[in-house]
């Protein structure tokens, strides 16, 4: 049977036409109304109610619609975000958020994916429940974790007044807020970060170690110099992976905090601007504004990975 050239094309054409509908139209869509004044209040048609009196005495209505009538403002929008005290302390809360999960996420993976790499008994055993933070539902993790911080009768307050200390609000305090959403979201990305460095360690040749061992080194000498330079390529990937999904993340404070500015970072409230104030031109930059940050990080966090796989 002979295969036309277009023959591929016709496979993924329903991924494309997917991605055109559920990507790139609302991607440009956002991007055009980030460029005018579009609100809750002037993005539909309205619907005027005109009495009229007939001849005999009755009274009858018509009714006419008048176009939406949101207009091109050009830079506005964004001159008005950066120029908000909001959006820094927004988009400083979003850094501590992003630094802390994908630094707890790297370590508590690196150091469980070294573990359960050993030969140790009950290997796979472990492997399968360290995953189940990752694979529980993420609104269940996040009920679950709201009520252990529940400032009555929570896990973590029942065990600080049995140690005679005082409880404390972790849910509306603006430190421990942050605290609990940090906490919540490490438990539940690190089983990601582990296998992934897992995989990376298991495809280091074994006759690498047998050699660092006959040559003396040491199990930290080993690690410095052969596990992370091998594993830095994985381990890149994988950060920078985790960075833009943390960045982004929604779920887990909306789910945990709700409504706490406190916790707020660049997405929640993009999603708030949206959804309950109806400022749909504002939320639409501050989107971009995400987008254009996290372009920009990767840019430059591709090149930092291009010159690692150079030197080692």
């Amino acid at each position: 049977m002979r295969v036309r050239w277009y023959t591929p094309y016709l496979f993924i054409l329903p991924s494309v036409i997917a991605m055109i509908v559920l990507v790139y139209v609302p991607l440009f869509m956002g991007i055009g109304y980030s460029f005018t004044n579009i609100n809750q209040r002037n993005s539909n048609k309205i619907e005027y109610k005109i009495p009229q009196r007939e001849s005999d005495g009755t009274i009858s209505y018509t009714y006419e619609q008048k176009e939406n009538n949101f207009q091109f403002t050009g830079l506005k929008n964004y001159k008005e975000t950066i120029n908000t005290p909001t959006f820094w302390q927004v988009l400083w809360q979003t850094v501590i958020w992003t630094f802390f999960n994908v630094t707890f996420h790297f370590l508590i993976g690196l150091g469980l994916a070294l573990l359960i790499n050993k030969p140790i008994k009950g290997r796979n055993f472990y492997r399968i429940m360290l995953m189940i933070p990752w694979a529980v539902p993420t609104y269940i993790s996040a009920f679950s974790w709201r009520w252990l911080f529940n400032a009555d009768y929570g896990f973590f307050n029942q065990i600080l007044q049995k140690l005679g200390a005082e409880p404390i609000s972790w849910l509306s305090d603006p430190t421990w807020s942050m605290v609990a959403v940090v906490l919540t979201n490490i438990w539940l990305g690190f089983p990601f970060m582990m296998v992934t460095l897992l995989g990376g360690l298991q495809n280091i040749p074994a006759e690498l170690y047998e050699a660092a061992t006959v040559d003396g080194a040491t199990k930290w000498q080993q690690f410095r110099n052969v596990t992370m330079p091998l594993l830095m390529p994985v381990a890149l990937t994988t950060t920078l992976l985790g960075a833009i999904w943390t960045f982004n993340m929604f779920n887990i404070i909306y789910l945990v905090t709700q409504d706490n500015p406190h916790t707020d970072i660049l997405a929640t409230f993009s999603f708030k601007e949206f959804f309950v104030k109806g400022e749909y031109a504002l939320a639409s930059s501050y989107a971009v504004i995400i987008l254009l940050i996290l372009a920009f990080f990767s840019v430059f966090y591709l090149r930092v990975l291009k010159k690692s796989e150079e030197v080692y």
